[in-house]
């Protein structure tokens, strides 16, 4: 075995050799478009005393000096060519800001701009300026409005992409014009960190999107055919003996909630309870050095106002992943983050006090969090050894070098009563060449278990974890190989690692054909191979994708995949599955956006029920559909719609004793309708109205564990009704204020003379739980 995977890789390793070939013989770029990253004079970017306002370029009044850019080229769909439409940007700055104002031309009526929430301009076109301001070419501050002013900021790490968690204070106005749109920007020293030298050097490049034409254009030249995206910026000086100054941030926070849910902790005697929660705390924030940012909280803010996205998470094997909200720990979660997942913030659930430092020292990236957590003490009996709380502690160290290279370590703790959990971690970017780049991770994690918490007693367990990926990025062709393993013993309690014991290779190459000047941008075939093996050398799973991608203008992608697939759950469950799908998505006009996607297959019933001879999983014929849209009839209103269904049912040659093939197993719809409508920049309203139905068959399924109640736990509804009204006035990140009102219901029937009292019947007309909040915040700026 160990010969044949060394012949794949070098096999891999040949075609790669060869396909680099093939991408080295395209034509470099346009004669008329210059080399990426061939610029090496240093713009300078004018301090004046008054500064620009949009009706200055609206009525051409009198300016001072500025620096005008308007040489923008295009990264996509075209590399290099013209931008289809003129950009023009002025550039200026004075003690305390840096303005950049875009006057952008278009035809009459194509601009897409929509009134919406701050971060919401997905779906418009856009303007931005991005900002290495350290010139490192490892990560950038990035500011985006769309043509009403609508802003979205982000940090861009090389090797992670965009983080839009980050939001900061920053001001920003834009308007339509006859022939386009102007956007202006003004964007407080005090909102960004660089080093505190008295003579600045920084990384710059100006962005504009074209959204009906799929079209991103760039100053200075960008290209895909290179890896990577700081390192093409242009250096700007000018901005000389400028500082953040004192940076002290206080957001002080009250909450007042009304709750009344249906508690089944006792699953024997259900009672609905009444809750009157006040909470108020505060968020401390300190900068040091204009590069180290220092916060500290007190009963910190983690009520979570966004709900998560609808997903399917019926019959999954592993744990399903939900990204995280909450404001304090989305704040710089990138100074944290490494390729395997040691540091999940969803995993601390009730914190009470916090404290973090994240920043740059140099060539050094630093990130340091301590934080406690009430959730594993809750409940317990008082005075017992688990009447206490978690205590969590991350480090991050990395080191910056090279062209955009880096090694780091990470260290993370985990304390509750006499359990521990300690992981250590170090991981490396090396980037070879401007297009090859090598990432790899090694972690070993030490947890010990009590016997009150472990039901085979004292547990003391150690693990390893090897992670590795060899990547090529270019214009046409793109290529990784990696490679996964974590023994059985591996443990992350912070982290996210849903699965252990394997031995994972996969290998995915792409290729896009771009021909020029026609509504097809890209297209072109990928195809991805994956085999797992645990570490007694039994295969796990194997998968074989094939992938045929069409993209055209208007945001449009059509794509087909063929799947062969084989799983192995146990001695005697061994399963071969197909896949055959195909998805599109498209905004065909500014008022319109879909996407869609079907699938056809085989997969396991994992949950099989227990009264089943025997009670194996076995494999079915699986169909699964997602489909939404996005309404947008004028500027303010916005209406999303999304479909979600899936269905397990028997099939020919796997059929359980006494079933035959086409009986269903489960059918799992999922539907959810937002509508937000915004007054002005600040005020919006919100509604959401989801439900979900899991219709089973509980001969075939076993239900209650799908749904997470196990050994005679709390009854969960299989269908369930939620309604969610939110007013949003949102003056800026940390001034804000949210009125909110959530009711939800459960197809539960309540009844005291059955055993147990709650069954899930019928429709959803029970009340399981219904809120009313009120939650304000302020920020101070000092």
């Amino acid at each position: 075995m160990g010969w044949s995977i060394r012949s794949f890789f070098l096999g891999c390793i040949g075609i790669l050799l060869a396909a680099t070939g093939l991408e080295a013989q395209q034509p470099a770029s346009p004669r008329s478009a210059p080399q990426p990253g061939a610029t090496v004079s240093f713009s300078k970017i004018p301090r004046v005393q008054r500064s620009p306002k949009l009706e200055d370029f609206l009525q051409n009044h009198p300016r001072e000096d500025e620096l005008a850019i308007s040489e923008f080229r295009q990264y996509l769909p075209g590399d290099g060519t013209a931008a289809s439409e003129s950009t023009t940007a002025y550039l200026s700055h004075d003690e305390k800001n840096l303005y950049v104002v875009f006057v952008c031309r278009d035809t009459v009526g194509q601009v897409r701009g929509h009134l919406s929430k701050r971060e919401d301009t997905t779906q418009d076109d856009a303007v931005a300026v991005l900002l290495d301001t350290f010139h490192d070419a490892h990560r950038a501050y990035y500011f985006s409005v769309n043509p009403l002013g609508i802003q979205s900021d982000a940090i861009y790490t090389e090797g992670q992409g965009y983080d839009f968690s980050f939001d900061t204070l920053w001001d920003s106005e834009g308007k339509l014009t006859p022939d386009g749109y102007i956007v202006w920007i003004s964007i407080p020293f005090k909102s960004l960190r660089f080093s505190h030298t008295p003579e600045q050097t920084w990384g710059i490049a100006l962005y504009r999107r074209i959204q009906r034409k799929s079209e991103e254009d760039y100053w200075p030249y960008v290209t895909q055919r290179v890896e990577g995206l700081t390192q093409q910026f242009s250096p700007v000086r000018g901005m000389d003996h400028i500082s953040p100054g004192r940076n002290i941030q206080l957001i002080p926070y009250g909450l007042l909630a009304r709750n009344r849910f249906l508690d089944q902790s006792d699953p024997l005697a259900p009672v609905v309870r009444h809750v009157f929660e006040h909470r108020a705390g505060l968020d401390a924030k300190f900068v040091l050095k204009d590069a180290l940012t220092f916060d500290v909280t007190l009963n910190p803010d983690f009520s979570q106002v966004e709900s998560d996205d609808p997903q399917v998470t019926i019959n999954q094997r592993f744990e399903v992943f939900f990204p995280e909200k909450r404001p304090f720990f989305i704040e710089n979660a990138g100074f944290f983050q490494t390729p395997v997942t040691l540091f999940f913030s969803r995993r601390i659930a009730d914190p009470q006090f916090g404290s973090r430092m994240t920043g740059k020292a140099g060539k050094w990236a630093l990130g340091a969090l301590v934080i406690d957590d009430r959730e594993p003490g809750r409940n317990q009996t008082p005075g017992s050894p688990l009447d206490t709380r978690a205590v969590d502690g991350v480090i991050r160290v990395a080191r910056e070098f090279g062209k955009q290279s880096r090694i780091g370590a990470f260290v993370s703790s985990r304390d509750f009563a006499d359990s521990s959990n300690r992981v250590a971690s170090l991981d490396a970017r090396l980037k070879f060449t401007p297009n090859w780049v090598l990432e790899a991770q090694a972690a070993h994690s030490w947890t010990r278990q009590n016997e009150q918490l472990c039901t085979l007693g004292d547990q003391h367990l150690q693990g390893s974890a090897y992670w590795a990926n060899l990547a090529y990025s270019g214009r046409h062709l793109f290529y990784n190989s990696s490679y996964d393993d974590k023994t059985p013993g591996f443990c992350t309690e912070l982290g996210f690692v849903n699965r252990v014991d394997i031995r994972r290779f996969n290998n995915f190459a792409g290729y896009l054909w771009r021909p020029n000047k026609r509504r097809i941008i890209d297209f072109g075939p990928s195809a991805t191979g994956l085999v797992n093996w645990d570490h007694t050398g039994r295969v796990q799973d194997w998968e074989a994708d094939l992938v045929f991608q069409v993209d055209f203008t208007r945001q449009t992608t059509l794509a087909f995949i063929r799947r062969e697939a084989f799983e192995f759950l146990f001695p005697g469950s061994e399963f071969r599955k197909h896949l055959s799908g195909l998805t599109l998505t498209s905004q065909p006009y500014k008022w319109l956006a879909f996407n869609s996607t079907f699938s056809t297959g085989t997969n396991e019933n994992f949950f099989p029920a227990s009264t089943l001879t025997p009670s194996l999983p076995f494999l079915g014929n699986s169909k699964r559909v997602n489909f939404g849209f996005t309404l947008r009839p004028e500027a303010r209103l916005r209406l999303d719609h999304a479909y979600f269904f899936s269905r397990l049912g028997t099939r020919e040659g796997s059929t359980p004793l006494g079933f035959s093939p086409g009986e269903n197993i489960f059918n799992n719809h999922i539907l959810r309708s937002k509508l937000n409508y915004q007054f002005t920049k600040e005020f919006s309203l919100r509604l959401i109205v989801d439900y979900s139905a899991t219709l089973a068959n509980s001969k075939l399924l076993d239900l209650q564990r799908n749904l997470g109640s196990f050994n005679g736990g709390p009854v969960p509804p299989t269908k369930r009704l939620t309604g969610d009204v939110l007013l949003t006035y949102l003056l800026h990140p940390g001034t804000a204020l949210y009125v909110g009102y959530t009711d939800s219901y459960g197809n539960l029937r309540l009844d005291g003379s059955l055993a147990p009292p709650v069954a899930s019947r019928g429709s959803p007309t029970t009340s399981t739980g219904r809120l009313f909040f009120i939650k304000v915040s302020y920020l101070l700026r000092y």
